[in-house]
Order: C-alpha cells, then sequence, then structure tokens
C-alpha cells in the first residue's frame, strides 16, 4: 500500500480552528469587575476646586470638557459674581476646540473678541518687545486663560500673538455669545457697571492693587476652597459589542465530527467580540480610558521615547499602589531599548505562570489595542484597579438570559428558509476610573527612534 493511500485511511490529528487576532487581552484579566444590576453605574464624587487662585477648573467626561460654572469667578471681569443662575449660562456657552502644535489662535493687532480658557496644553505669546523686536511673552499651561477684557469691551484689540505649542484643548466663549447671556440677565449686568465703576488696576489675579507710598497696608484675602458632591455625577452604560452568527442546518448535521462545528464557530466569535470590546475600553470616545485620563494626570515625554524617567513620572502620579501599566508591544520594545542605553536591565515579574515585563515591580502588559500614530508615537497608561483601591474597574452584568459567559449571552435566533441557523452574541460591558489620579498617561512616546 502506498503512502498517499495508507494516510486517506488513517485518521488525521488535526487542530481547532486557529484565529491570528486572538491576543492575551491583559486589560480584561488584570480589572476587577463590578456586577451593574440596572445596566448604570453611577461614580459618585467630591468636586474639589479652589476660588480665588487665579486657575480655572474642567469637569471632563469622555472627549468632552466643561468649565465648571463656579470658576468663572477667576476671570477679573467676573470676580465675586455669584449668580447661579448665569454662570452655568455662561458656562455652557463656552465651545470646545483642539489645537494641534504651531496653531495660531490670535495673531496681534487683530480684533479682540473671543475669551480662552486653556484646558490641556502650552499657548506661547509673543508681542513687541521694548525694542520693537519680538520677544516671548510668556506660556500659558492647563488652568490658565486669556481675554478676559473681552467680557467689558468689544472695542480692544489683541496686544500679543498667541500659537499652540504642543497639541491641547481650549474652550472659548465669543463675545457675540456673552452679549446673548448679558442682554438677559439684569444681576449680571449691575456686577459688571459696579466693576467698572470701582475703577483702579487690577493684578494678575484680578484683585484691586493696593496704591501705597511704601509698608505694608491690609490683609491679602484668603482663598476659599470648596468642597462639595458633583452635581451631576458621571454615569457609565453598559455598552454592547453584537454579532449574529449564522451555521447552515447542513455543516451542523452532517460535520459535526470529530468537532462540533457551532462551538468552534461560536468560540472564534466570542474570541473576536473579546478583542472589540478591549479595544473600546481603551478607545471608545466615551469611556475608553484614553479619552477619561484627567489632564492633571497627562504627561509628555521628557525627550522623546519612553525612558525609565518618563515611567517613573507616571509612578509618581499614580502612586497610591499602581497596578500595572499598559502599553502597545513596539512601546515596550522602545522603552526596553531605553533601559539598555541607560545600562538598566529590570526583572520581569511572574503573573499566573506568564512572565511579563516590570518596571519598579509593576508589571507592564502589551495591549495593541493601543494605537500607533502615523508618525510613531503612541501612549502608556498606567492605572490603579479595584473599588477598594478607589481604582479603575470593568462594568458588566452577570445573570443575563442565554448566559454563556459573564457579561456574554447567545440567544437562538431561529432557523431561516433556506435553513441556516442565527444565532445573536451580544457582549455588555464598559470601564469607569472612580477617582481621576486612579489613571495617568504618557503622551506621544516616539517608539521609532533608534538613536
Amino acid at each position: 500500500m502506498g503512502r498517499a493511500a495508507a494516510r486517506n485511511l488513517a485518521t488525521t490529528t488535526k487542530t481547532v480552528p486557529q484565529m491570528q487576532g486572538i491576543t492575551s487581552r491583559w486589560l480584561l484579566k488584570a480589572l476587577e469587575w463590578t456586577h451593574v444590576s440596572g445596566g448604570t453605574y453611577r461614580v459618585n464624587r467630591r468636586l474639589s476646586y479652589t476660588v480665588g487662585d487665579g486657575r480655572v477648573t474642567f469637569e471632563k467626561t469622555g472627549d468632552q470638557v466643561r468649565v465648571i460654572p463656579a470658576e468663572l469667578a477667576e476671570l477679573s471681569p467676573l470676580k465675586g459674581y455669584e449668580d447661579e443662575e448665569v454662570l452655568p449660562e455662561l458656562a455652557r456657552r463656552f465651545v470646545q476646540r483642539e489645537v494641534e502644535p504651531g496653531e495660531v489662535l490670535v495673531e496681534f493687532g487683530h480684533r479682540a473678541d473671543q475669551v480662552f480658557l486653556i484646558a490641556h496644553g502650552k499657548i506661547g505669546k509673543t508681542g513687541t518687545g521694548h525694542y520693537g523686536d519680538e520677544t516671548s511673552l510668556g506660556m500659558v499651561k492647563d488652568g490658565d486663560h486669556f481675554g478676559a477684557q473681552v467680557l467689558r469691551s468689544d472695542e480692544g484689540i489683541w496686544e500679543f500673538t498667541a500659537k499652540a505649542l504642543t497639541a491641547g484643548t481650549v474652550l472659548t466663549l465669543s463675545r457675540q455669545a456673552f452679549e446673548q447671556v448679558l442682554e438677559q440677565s439684569a444681576s449680571l449686568r449691575a456686577h459688571l457697571e459696579s466693576t467698572a465703576q470701582a475703577g483702579g488696576a487690577a493684578n494678575e489675579f484680578g484683585e484691586a492693587e493696593i496704591d501705597i507710598a511704601s509698608g505694608h497696608d491690609g490683609e491679602p484675602a484668603l482663598p476659599g476652597t470648596f468642597v462639595d458632591y458633583e452635581s451631576s455625577p458621571r454615569e457609565y452604560e453598559l455598552s454592547v459589542a453584537q454579532t449574529v452568527l449564522r451555521v447552515h442546518t447542513r455543516v451542523s448535521d452532517l460535520y459535526n465530527q470529530p468537532m462540533n462545528q457551532t462551538e468552534q464557530q461560536l468560540r472564534l466569535t466570542i474570541e473576536a467580540l473579546r478583542e472589540r470590546q478591549e479595544h473600546e475600553m481603551i478607545n471608545n470616545t466615551d469611556f475608553g480610558l484614553l479619552h477619561n485620563v484627567d489632564f492633571t494626570q497627562r504627561i509628555p515625554t521628557r525627550t522623546g521615547p519612553p525612558t525609565p524617567d518618563d515611567f517613573d513620572e507616571l509612578l509618581s502620579l499614580v502612586w497610591k499602589e499602581p497596578s500595572f501599566f499598559l502599553a502597545h508591544p513596539r512601546t515596550i520594545a522602545a522603552f526596553s531599548r531605553e533601559c539598555s542605553k541607560a545600562g538598566i536591565y529590570p526583572t520581569g515579574v511572574d503573573i499566573g505562570g506568564h512572565k511579563v515585563p516590570a518596571w519598579r515591580g509593576v508589571p507592564v502588559y502589551p495591549c495593541n489595542k493601543i494605537p500607533v500614530s502615523t508618525t510613531g508615537t503612541s501612549s502608556v497608561l498606567l492605572m490603579r484597579t479595584g473599588t477598594q483601591n478607589q481604582g479603575v474597574v470593568g462594568l458588566h452584568q452577570i445573570g443575563l438570559p442565554d448566559e454563556y459567559e459573564p457579561g456574554l449571552n447567545v440567544r437562538f435566533m431561529g432557523i431561516s428558509g433556506q435553513a441556516i441557523i442565527s444565532y445573536l452574541v451580544s457582549a455588555y460591558y464598559s470601564v469607569a476610573p472612580l477617582v481621576s489620579d486612579s489613571l495617568a498617561v504618557l503622551e506621544a512616546a516616539e517608539i521609532g527612534r533608534e538613536n
């Protein structure tokens, strides 16, 4: 008997169907998962902001940024104004704008018709120096603002040029939008008139200058801190990833040995859904982790590539029991190169029998869902996890009808006239940072630099 004929008579040993898109999905494994019985998870936080420090505080939900209404009192024309109906109306009229490095926000000599609040990023100001040449007039960054004089008059001009030094987020209020509120509010008109009549010069904090010859006169006002619960706490609704699995009855009837065809099709479908779930938990613009890092928890690299110093800076932001770093495999490779250049050889840690890289004893998990830009940059996340630690938690609902896995169910949809069996496969999930310092990110780390 020839070998080919003998092979036809033998039983072939074969694998179950393989799929290259299956990854380790460390984020799904490492998170603590919380059961959300009503499909919605509310995160109650204490809202803290300081009035009188000259800086504006913001609320961030996904990629949406809003100014806290009471913080508008940091603008000198609104100093001391406390109308609880008008300030929220003004805050709602600010427009969010994303800026890129090198983008000019205002130009010297042009009409000043907008107020700018810097939520994130650095803006450089240049103007005419003492000898007529162009000179730097300083820089504004997270929490700073400029253009407050627009609230008093629409006849001024910009006395400097403002250009974005980094990518960032600003909120703008046009003079036209401000006038719409001004026309409807007698209290706001009265406040502006009273402050205009008071006259006098103001310092950089909007406080009246003390005109004295020498010595010290009076006592400076102490900034007051208000700590309260957020009036509209963030609610996370469970998101869903769904698909319909279709299997012809002929396949399930005739070709179900030695392996169950429906079961294998379902296994690969669930793997694909879990991959999408992890992608959304990182990249979704509403609840994804990359879009929910507080501005105070975002840092740039020191030199471009991700270095040990950069990872230490992340640890200084999430210093209360950090759980793990999450980075693209190429970013981890770039970090390893920087460690080698510095003569540092960090040891890995054992996680459930897997040897994974670590820094300062904190695991560095690979995750290909963190995007790599066309210019070869990526991000590194560091997080603290768990409800007890006020960290990041995964959200799902268990006990679903026809549940196949926690948070995932498979529902029979029937057999069509073409003898095709259909199953609806659904995964319900979300993710929530309980407090802002549970999550930090290293932004725009260069992963392609060789030297």
